[in-house]
């Protein structure tokens, strides 16, 4: 008898584990566009395009290759419109014995699948499965990505002479904050015109989303492997050399810097993580690119990437209600329109209204940081985070934003809080210099924000943050600051969080 293979949007990879069991003549892959997904949260329109297009084409090479591939469309009138009730059907409709799928990225999917009776396999397209994040946590009392990420380098043989680290560290992390000069030349982004696949979905998500997030066209994402890994090779030729020193700078009109913008297809199973790996070392060893740039590039993947979701498994489900700081506040309404005077915030939020995407440090550092510092409830803010992002999966999400922008975990992922003056944006960006607030003043109307709600932040957590060790230094500042100049700070704090 026939079993059946769902394959979920996150999963679009040929060498799927769960594929690896089935035989192409007698199962058959089971795929769906499903309204439950694309609503809860109400996904940005780009998303939902790029992964209903890319879940086409993949089907279509499935199909190609001689796979049995069932796929249900979203306007199949037959369609129940969520995985439960599609995965029913199929099963009904082919009669299957067994149903086996590769383990979702969201723990609720997990759970779902393995009530309706499905087998799960591990996902083997990481390079560290749930259960090596759980031994290795179990012998720590704190996790630190740095040493997770150590032992990753190691045992795969990544940028290593021997049993040493390439250049004596294992870390370039310093080497790469450099501000971005005036001059420099950023080449334009990896760009595809659609096809007629890909307009039909444009089409359709215009139909059935019109009220979503985020700006549908210009639709210029890969929606195939090949397109795929044409993005990684053009990120590698024209941006890695440079992402290295600049990886945390940002520019007023220029969203895609020196970023390899692959996530969204690495997320996706469009790449794999080796694949991108391999590309990064092998420029390197070529002498195309500095250590610092490879090294930078490959700890995000291997180190970060792969580190935040195993705290993600291992804490589910109490993760996602995680709220160490005691933040309560409504998502300002800006994070959708950006209207806001802040600019930093308004050019952030409105290039992931055009994109789907911003770059790592606007997402922590100014859409997280002004979170942080606002006491915005996690809750609100991780639901922004996973609707408006085209790589945003909760695996990936929740942990970066609940644990590395929100510090909701009350450190399990990050051993500070990653709050921020002014003076970093203002540092690492020419947004200050367009803005109609003054980084460099503290206090009074034209006085950037920032500034106040930085110190309110430190102050009103006092009781939970004093006695982090690398906070110390920045209390002993705010344990100096004048009586008269605090209460000021304070009031001009809760006075702009009142207007929000």
């Amino acid at each position: 008898m026939t079993r059946l293979f769902p394959v979920f949007a996150d999963q679009l990879s040929h060498e799927l584990a769960s594929l690896a069991r089935a035989d192409k003549h007698d199962d058959v892959v089971l795929m769906m566009e499903v309204r439950a997904e694309a609503t809860a949260p109400r996904h940005h329109k780009k998303k939902i395009a790029f992964l209903f297009s890319a879940m086409r084409h993949f089907a279509a090479e499935l199909s190609g290759a001689g796979w049995r591939v069932d796929y249900v469309r979203l306007d199949d009138p037959e369609n129940t419109q969520d995985f439960a009730g599609e995965i029913a059907r199929a099963r009904a409709r082919h009669q299957a014995r067994e149903v086996i799928a590769t383990w979702p990225g969201e723990y609720r999917i997990a759970v779902l699948l393995r009530d309706l009776g499905v087998s799960l396999v591990e996902d083997t397209r990481f390079l560290a499965t749930r259960a090596d994040f759980a031994a290795w946590a179990a012998e720590r009392k704190h996790w630190r990505m740095e040493f997770f990420y150590r032992g990753l380098r190691a045992r795969h043989g990544v940028l290593m002479r021997g049993d040493m680290p390439e250049g004596g560290k294992w870390n370039f992390d310093h080497e790469n904050r450099k501000r971005l000069p005036n001059e420099i030349v950023i080449p334009p982004p990896y760009a595809e015109a659609p096809d007629a696949l890909t307009e039909e979905v444009l089409a359709l998500v215009a139909r059935h989303f019109p009220d979503h997030f985020g700006q549908l066209r210009p639709f210029s994402y890969a929606v195939t492997r090949a397109g795929a890994q044409a993005a990684l090779r053009q990120f590698i030729d024209q941006r890695l050399a440079q992402f290295g020193d600049y990886q945390d700078a940002m520019r007023q009109g220029e969203p895609w810097l020196f970023h390899s913008h692959i996530s969204l297809y690495l997320n996706c199973g469009l790449l794999l993580a080796s694949q991108c790996i391999t590309a990064a070392e092998a420029a390197f060893r070529a002498g195309r690119v500095a250590l610092n740039a490879a090294e930078g590039f490959i700890r995000q993947i291997l180190g970060w990437r792969e580190y935040v979701r195993g705290v993600y498994w291992l804490k589910m489900p109490g993760y996602a209600d995680e709220n160490a700081l005691s933040a309560m506040r409504p998502l300002p309404e800006f994070y959708w329109t950006g209207a806001t005077d802040m600019n930093c915030l308004r050019q952030a939020v409105l290039e992931t209204r055009a994109n789907a995407y911003a770059h790592h440090i606007q997402r922590l550092m100014v859409l997280g940081n002004f979170a942080l510092l606002a006491a915005i409830a996690p809750q609100a803010v991780n639901e922004w985070y996973l609707l408006v992002y085209a790589d945003a999966y909760e695996w990936v999400e929740l942990p970066n934003v609940t644990g590395m922008a929100l510090f909701a975990d009350g450190g399990v992922l990050a051993s500070k809080p990653y709050a921020a003056s002014g003076a970093y944006i203002n540092r690492m960006s020419d947004y200050c210099q367009h803005c109609r607030y003054n980084v460099a003043e503290k206090l009074g109307p034209h006085a950037c924000p920032f500034n106040a709600l930085y110190w309110h932040f430190l102050d009103r957590n006092r009781d939970r943050l004093k006695g982090n060790p690398r906070l110390g230094v920045i209390y002993q500042s705010l344990d100096k600051m004048p009586e008269a100049q605090r209460k000021a700070t304070t009031a001009a704090a809760e006075t702009f969080l009142d207007t929000l």
